[in-house]
């Protein structure tokens, strides 16, 4: 996969761009990113928030290494499944922003 291709996943997938990248927020404060995807020029780096503020590297791998899910899931290669609770908070986000639509349309 490359840099367009994880960011339609994402964007697809519960991310919204936040300070220019692909992120997912707390549920409780959607403004504030808690995980983020860094796109450059030949590595993609996954990075968790710690409680103190400080951005911790959860994977980082180059483009080359990271696979499309043939099922749409997430991508194989950046170990997204080392990050608990991933799964459970991309739906959180994909959720927040389909009954936003949805509100912003009654």
């Amino acid at each position: 996969m490359d840099k367009d291709a994880l960011t339609a996943w994402a964007l697809a997938n519960g991310w919204q761009m936040i300070g220019g990248h692909p992120s997912l927020t707390k549920p409780t404060s959607p403004k504030e990113a808690i995980v983020r995807m860094l796109l450059k020029a030949t590595v993609v780096t996954i990075e968790v928030k710690k409680p103190a503020g400080k951005w911790e590297k959860v994977a980082s791998e180059p483009y080359g290494k990271v696979e499309a899910d043939p099922e749409g899931g997430p991508p194989q290669g950046l170990g997204l499944g080392r990050i608990p609770s991933l799964s459970m908070l991309m739906q959180e986000n994909r959720d927040r922003m389909v009954f936003a639509r949805m509100s912003g349309k009654g």
